[in-house]
């Protein structure tokens, strides 16, 4: 996600470079046909084709506003699971029976155990929300286009790697051989408790809440999964592509003919301009052409929130900051707490 308080202008330039060249082409190439080599029947009228245009503003405008929905609700569950981590932690820390069982003197350690185990939830579930779909292939291939550099941390690293310093030899193995690792160790998580609270270190009322904790982030890790498996409908998102290339091919052919009927209703004022107006349709062409298909780009860049893109939810940095919250909470070694991610081209991931 851009940290940056506006897009810059120049990215989505050169994000649709090879388009704008395209586009000026061919708009260059119908001109030619028309005024040079005569071909006048190629033209279609213009009010149909702004007509075609309005609809497929509405068709796309409502695309974009499926993708932004898909966004924001992601935002919001990891934004939940940031709450959520926070509460989790303090209540843990607050709920051991240090001062009322002084024979139990490795709190601190089991406390250690379970925030870590917790961390390697949040390390399994973003990188269970980076794995590759089919959908996602379209983007995949075509962000090869972006000529800046952003680094995906899921992308440089294994799985393995960041599990390992969290989890014990048993866990790990254990999370490893589990199709779904995030429910996994949510699974050891409540087992943990339930042992602790059986051994009197934990009151059975803070049990309930640590509990219910964890069942909030089961449901937040849901609702990750599902925004994550099933992709927006592509019944809609197939019509808004090949209707904006329609309306793409359409268009020149309709303003052509009606910067030529300006250049005649100007030869009595200025003769020189008259003659030589119709090539201004060549820029007017390119950017409504350039408009409409940058409009579809960016809602099929957006249908996708956690497949590791410039504009996705940056859950790469959330779920370090809340590494490092809980890490803090529990009063760990500054040396032992990770730095935060660098963020390339003030993209967080």
């Amino acid at each position: 996600m851009y940290t940056q308080r506006r897009f810059p202008f120049k990215s989505v330039l050169q994000w649709t470079k090879k388009e704008i060249i395209f586009f000026t082409c061919y708009a260059t190439f119908v001109t030619l046909l028309f005024e040079v080599l005569g071909v006048k029947w190629l033209q279609v009228p213009l009010a149909p084709v702004g007509l075609v245009g309005t609809a497929v503003a509405f068709l796309v405008g409502f695309q974009n506003n499926a993708a932004y929905d898909r966004i924001w609700e992601a935002r919001k569950i990891w934004g939940g699971i940031v709450n959520t981590s926070r509460s989790f932690t303090i209540t843990l820390r607050d709920s051991f029976y240090l001062h009322r069982n002084e024979a139990n003197k490795d709190e601190s350690g089991v406390l250690k155990e379970i925030v870590h185990r917790h961390i390697a939830w949040l390390t399994a579930l973003r990188y269970a929300m980076r794995t590759k779909k089919p959908w996602e292939a379209t983007y995949q291939k075509d962000h090869k286009k972006v000529q800046f550099i952003y680094l995906t941390p899921e992308f440089d690293t294994t799985l393995e790697e960041e599990l390992k310093p969290y989890l014990s030899e048993d866990e790990y193995n254990y999370v490893l051989s589990m199709d779904n690792k995030p429910n996994a160790l949510i699974s050891l998580q409540s087992k943990h408790l339930r042992q602790l609270t059986n051994e009197k270190k934990l009151w059975d009322f803070s049990l309930l809440n640590l509990q219910q904790m964890l069942s909030d982030l089961t449901a937040l890790q849901g609702k990750s999964e599902r925004i994550k498996n099933f992709p927006y409908p592509k019944q809609y998102g197939s019509i808004g592509y090949h209707f904006v290339h329609i309306f793409m091919w359409l268009l020149p052919l309709a303003i052509i003919p009606a910067f030529a009927k300006m250049g005649v209703g100007l030869s009595a004022t200025s003769p020189i301009i008259s003659d030589y107006f119709i090539w201004f349709n060549i820029p007017f062409t390119v950017i409504v052409i350039w408009i409409f298909n940058t409009m579809l780009r960016i809602g099929l860049a957006g249908e996708n929130p956690f497949e590791g893109s410039p504009n996705d939810v940056p859950i790469s940095n959330i779920a370090r900051g809340i590494t490092r919250d809980i890490l803090q909470i529990i009063e760990e070694s500054p040396d032992e707490i990770p730095a935060p991610f660098e963020n390339t081209s003030d993209i967080q991931m």
